[in-house]
């Protein structure tokens, strides 16, 4: 084998490192190895599988004791989760709210969800996620203060808030990006959807927007099937969220009463039941997703023009999704054809948010980092089974 074929030496090195596994390889699949069926089962059994439940009290408390915020609250996803995030924090129609370019799409769709705006902003190499001080430069330039919050001197709208994203589930560098919002007057909501188990300089991820947001999707760290977790550090904002997301009803015996248009977002019983069982098990998924990480580390080490892509120094991520940055970009589409072909699933990053046809004609930043890195990024089979 030629020590130049790119795509066949980085299949060499997934049979390395995958190699008890026999059959194809899926990208993020879902371990179900602790209490799952019988929580399950007791919700079945005693009928409480919707969103009154003994487990959504538990699983709350659990996010809220292994991540130090001091409230959270269950919903149905995470997109939905973000959209009251964001209307919690007074985000609404033809308000624009900065969010990288590099995400998937929910984080962008929660903004647009509630008639506002997204305006892309660009990405650091080091951490993959929104970058502080592009951000402080790009804000210098285009903002203007505001009885209400700065506005965009191009547009005129008001700028609400700024979403960095955890992406694959490494930490954004959140002390000066929290510094940026201070100083322009923007308020913080963080997108941990892919960070659970991640920490910033020793603290978990999630504590340093006003709110943030957790997703439990099927290919998430932890599971509910469907599911995600508001998480704040304000008590009575934890309040509103637990109102707004169940349908803004007063609580009351029998009496029907919502003083304002709320959502129904909370998360069924038995989802949180999953969750539970998962919560269980976190240590150990995190523990071995970081061993298989540094296993990919080593078997790409002599792979040419391959980068594994690794935490920041000022972070201990749960890696959530691997990743490589090839130095050539033409080897993107060979790689992902090979490896797919030899039965490991990989695939490339999002297509950026400014290229999707609802959001080409948003206010961006220059994007020369994202743009470089959608054009070189490929993602790894990452679940906590391999």
């Amino acid at each position: 084998m030629s020590r130049d074929n790119v795509p066949a030496r980085v299949v060499e090195a997934l049979r390395l490192v995958l190699a008890e596994h026999k059959g194809p390889v899926g990208l993020h699949e879902p371990c179900l190895a602790g209490r799952e069926w019988e929580y399950v089962k007791q919700c079945l059994d005693t009928g409480w599988v919707s969103s009154a439940g003994s487990f959504v009290e538990r699983f709350e408390s659990m996010l809220a004791r292994y991540t130090g915020a001091a409230r959270a609250v269950a919903v149905v996803n995470g997109t939905c989760g973000l959209t009251a995030a964001l209307r919690l924090c007074g985000v609404g129609p033809n308000d624009e709210v900065i969010v990288p370019a590099l995400t998937f799409a929910a984080t962008a769709n929660a903004v647009a969800h509630l008639g506002a705006v997204p305006h892309f902003a660009d990405s650091s190499r080091q951490t993959l996620g929104l970058d502080p001080d592009k951000l402080a430069e790009h804000l210098d330039r285009i903002a203007l203060p505001g009885p209400d919050g700065p506005r965009n001197k191009i547009t005129g709208r008001r700028m609400a808030a700024v979403v960095p994203v955890h992406v694959f589930g490494h930490p954004v560098d959140l002390d000066p990006l929290a510094e940026v919002c201070a100083r322009f007057d923007l308020v913080l909501v963080e997108d941990a959807a892919e960070s659970l188990g991640s920490l910033y300089k020793g603290r978990h991820t999630g504590n340093w927007g006003r709110l943030a947001v957790i997703s439990f999707n099927g290919n998430k760290t932890v599971t509910t099937g469907g599911g995600g977790m508001i998480l704040t550090n304000d008590p009575e904002l934890g309040e509103r969220a637990r109102h707004l997301t169940s349908t803004a009803k007063r609580p009351h015996k029998w009496e029907y009463y919502h003083d304002q248009p709320g959502y129904n977002y909370r998360m069924p019983n038995i989802n949180a039941a999953l969750g539970c069982a998962q919560m269980e098990q976190l240590a150990g998924f995190v523990e071995r997703k970081r061993d298989l990480a540094e296993r990919y580390r080593r078997a790409l080490a002599e792979v040419p023009g391959v980068e594994f892509f690794v935490e920041p120094k000022f972070a201990r991520s749960n890696y959530w999704l691997n990743a490589v940055i090839l130095k050539d970009p033409g080897q993107r589409d060979p790689v992902l054809s090979q490896t797919n072909a030899a039965g490991f699933a990989t695939r490339p990053v999002w297509t950026l948010m400014h290229r999707l046809p609802m959001y080409e004609k948003c206010p961006k930043m220059r994007l020369d980092t994202a743009e470089d890195l959608e054009s070189r990024i490929v993602n790894l089979p990452s679940g906590a089974g391999l």
